[in-house]
């Protein structure tokens, strides 16, 4: 088997190994770190609107952390991630409650008043 071959066989097995274990169990799934509910904003940086929720997360991250984890997941960095939550289209914010089980899910970008009210009426937030 030349080298190409066995680099492929190599990545295609490694996948598959992969594929077997869930992202929580890795440490890098919905509410590893803390039990608390989570906001993930699914964008590339290469997108205007994307840039935009950056922003936003940034501004809640600051006065909401103790109780929501916001996190940015970008295409070109956590492949997996956009795979695992199936994002088709960016921006894309899905909401996980503090079990890591997605509750919601919207695609497009929001305003920092529509966040907010959203992680009201889900309880996030106070």
């Amino acid at each position: 088997m030349n080298k190409t071959c066995r680099i492929i066989m190599l990545l295609f097995c490694g996948g598959i190994i992969l594929s077997l274990f869930p992202l929580q169990s890795m440490g890098e799934g919905p509410g590893t770190p803390k039990a608390m509910p989570a906001l993930y904003e699914f964008g590339a940086g290469y997108c205007f609107s994307c840039k935009e929720m950056a922003k936003i997360m940034a501004e809640l991250t600051k006065s909401h952390s103790d109780q929501v984890e916001f996190r940015m997941v970008y295409v070109d960095k956590e492949k997996p991630l956009f795979d695992h939550y199936k994002i088709m289209l960016i921006p894309t914010q899905v909401f996980l409650d503090a079990s890591g089980k997605e509750v919601d899910r919207h695609i497009g970008a929001l305003t920092k008043d529509e966040v907010l009210k959203k992680l009201k009426e889900l309880n996030f937030i106070r």
